[in-house]
């Protein structure tokens, strides 16, 4: 990166405190919710309550960013429990051959059974439970990682917010799936909130959860939720934030903060499915929206259609790539609004940006460190960091997620 002389800093404000009108759960320590708290790991703030937590992200915000710009209170929820829209279930066997479903330990392959977590719908936890009881009926093996052999692997289930709708993803390790009619029929049966039924095959012997290819056994193979007033439709394979109540806060946080007036080319760089883009088009000339993932932008253009958006297109590519190039063709951008993945962005993204000269960046983080490091790379580069507002889409954990907005200077 560029060396150029830093900006000067603003000092960080101390932490704020968060007023208990903000949250309705009780205000003592919550570790007794979670039984396995201390041997999942998932959630490292389950000791405090939601006011503490809520201070603590506030005050880490303002030390990682507050030499930047000013960092405004966290955005918290009024009700945090419950609030995964998409819940992830190991399959294993415990030592007596029995069938159980749950979580990975913290930086290990060993599962600690859940049967409901405080953090998941609890819609997703009831389907998971049933289906861990069907598996041996059905004669069914879960996949052994050591010996590689086995049928089922993981549940994945997503569930849409405001419409209602569930998928089930059942990642196997094929596509031969012995009894499967009977095995849907009899989920269905006793769930019939089930809107579609997915069989993901993943043959690869690795950690990763998902494979390539998805066999549709129930219904049209995706589900449809509503956000900002439009409707839109996910796959298995696509990127759907997880708290589906506090994302589209953290949407209209960032379309506040882009300014739009209905004259402006905005950029959406690392758009998923499209959703932000599609909420910016109606105060956008034109949005365009790049994303790396095939069918998240196929996703992305069926959603442009099923809300008859004509001003945004989708490209399939990588966004450091496609910002190089639109900066080679000197193409017009006076909004980029971006939200990478946690390892944040790279270079000749940023230097591209640079050569762009949007006048408002508006930077999506789920990696606040990222963040920090990528906005201190384009303060060198010319612009302001002006505010940064942190929202709270993981309670109980150490995640915090934050809009930042920078302007040419």
């Amino acid at each position: 990166m560029t060396n150029r002389p830093p900006r000067p800093h603003h000092k960080p404000r101390p932490a704020r405190q968060i007023p208990n009108s903000e949250s309705r759960i009780p205000t003592s320590p919550t570790s007794s919710l979670c039984p396995v708290a201390a041997r999942c790991g998932g959630c490292q703030l389950m000791h405090l309550t939601y006011e503490q937590q809520l201070a603590h992200k506030q005050q880490a915000m303002e030390k990682l960013l507050g030499h930047l710009c000013p960092v405004e209170p966290i955005l918290g929820m009024a009700d945090p429990a419950h609030y995964r829209g998409k819940v992830h279930a190991v399959l294993a066997e415990d030592r007596r051959g029995r069938v159980i479903s749950g979580v990975y330990a913290a930086g290990t392959h060993h599962v600690v059974p859940v049967e409901s977590c405080y953090l998941h719908d609890t819609r997703a936890d009831a389907i998971i439970r049933t289906i861990v009881e069907m598996i041996p009926r059905f004669k069914l093996r879960v996949y052994n990682e050591n010996t590689h052999r086995g049928f089922l692997r993981h549940v994945l289930i997503r569930t849409a917010n405001v419409t209602g709708q569930i998928m089930v993803v059942l990642v196997a390790t094929g596509k031969e799936f012995p009894g499967g009619k009977a095995f849907v029929a009899e989920l269905t049966r006793r769930h019939p909130e089930i809107t579609t039924v997915v069989l993901n095959v993943n043959t690869r012997e690795t950690s990763m959860v998902l494979g390539k290819t998805d066999v549709t056994l129930m219904g049209p193979g995706y589900l449809e939720d509503e956000l900002c007033g439009l409707r839109f439709r996910i796959s298995p394979q696509s990127f759907y934030q997880v708290n589906l109540r506090q994302t589209e806060r953290l949407y209209r946080t960032a379309l506040d903060l882009a300014g739009l007036t209905g004259s402006e080319t905005l950029l959406d760089a690392y758009c998923g499915t499209g959703t932000i883009g599609l909420c910016a088009a109606a105060s956008a000339r034109e949005v365009i929206g790049v994303e790396l993932n095939a069918d998240a932008v196929r996703n992305a253009k069926e959603n442009a259609r099923l809300n008859n958006v004509k001003n945004a297109r989708f490209f399939c590519d990588d966004a450091g790539r496609f910002m190089v190039q639109m900066a080679r063709e000197n193409l017009p951008l006076d909004v980029l609004m971006m939200d990478p993945p946690r390892s944040g962005s790279d270079e000749r993204f940023l230097s591209s940006a640079l050569q762009l000269q949007p006048q408002r960046i508006v930077y999506v983080s789920c990696g606040p460190d990222t963040l920090k490091r990528d906005a201190e790379y384009l303060v060198r580069g010319g612009y302001k960091a002006v505010k940064a507002i942190p929202v709270d889409m993981f309670p109980f954990t150490e995640h915090c997620e934050c809009v930042m907005l920078m302007t040419r200077s």
